[in-house]
């Protein structure tokens, strides 16, 4: 059974002038321990999707499941991470912050917290700022900090919303390393919004491809983590996604 289950999903939302279709008929599974990624051009419901997974919308026709349950609303067994750098609470330090949803939700004791939240900084190499404040913080320590707070809940899933793309070229490969590290050592289940077809074919492991506005479902991409740059794969993937998304309707790869 998929831990989260995807069913013909259309997403829809209103502006003061219009009611959006931000997506179609969606549907896809993910399993788990997978680096699942959505693909696709701006506008083309990314974002909306990994809301409602996340529970803060409900789909206008479809049905959304994780570990078989009806996702009506947030829930601590997933946890969403942005790309605003501004996601910390900036009155508590690096600790206190990841402590912070894990003492909200009551799931430990205060002692218990800590020592999770320590082992969580520790995975993402910032213990040496274990103390700082979010504001004496680079963009991807920032990061790096949502990131373990969101695992500290060991949550079912990661919802992450192109969480590097505003980083600099050399800091976002420098965590997107850290991302993929860290899955190697715990076998997380990441779902991972992005534009960037490299970013994709970097981090996923699965990459579901949707089409312009409003999103529909073009090709899904399975064993991306079998290509390499020393072979070239990566780069004839990278050019294939590209025509698949840009060169007119496509099926499944």
């Amino acid at each position: 059974m998929a831990l989260l289950d995807v069913s013909g999903v259309t997403l829809r939302y209103k502006t003061s002038s219009a009611v959006v279709t931000a997506t179609e008929r969606v549907s896809f599974t993910v399993d788990r321990s997978d680096r699942f990624v959505l693909l696709g051009p701006s506008g083309c419901g990314k974002s909306t999707l990994l809301k409602a997974v996340g529970g803060y919308m409900s789909p206008s026709e479809g049905r959304m499941t994780i570990n078989n349950r009806e996702i009506r609303d947030p829930g601590a067994d997933r946890m969403m991470i942005f790309q605003e750098f501004d996601q910390l609470l900036p009155w508590k330090s690096v600790l206190a912050n990841v402590m912070f949803p894990l003492l909200t939700a009551r799931k430990l004791s205060r002692k218990d917290a800590e020592a999770r939240a320590r082992s969580y900084i520790e995975k993402v190499g910032l213990t040496r700022v274990v103390d700082a404040y979010p504001h004496t913080l680079s963009g991807g320590m920032k990061q790096r900090v949502a990131i373990a707070r969101g695992m500290a809940m060991e949550p079912d899933i990661l919802l992450m919303d192109e969480p590097f793309a505003a980083l600099d070229a050399l800091t976002r490969r420098t965590c997107q390393d850290e991302l993929l590290q860290l899955w190697s050592e715990t076998k997380f289940t990441v779902l991972f919004v992005t534009h960037s077809i490299a970013e994709a074919i970097r981090i996923g492991n699965r990459i579901l491809l949707l089409s312009p506005h409003p999103g529909r479902v073009k090709a899904e991409v399975v064993d991306v983590d079998k290509v390499s740059n020393e072979d070239g794969s990566a780069g004839r993937l990278e050019k294939e996604i590209h025509d698949l998304l840009f060169a007119g309707e496509a099926t499944a790869h």
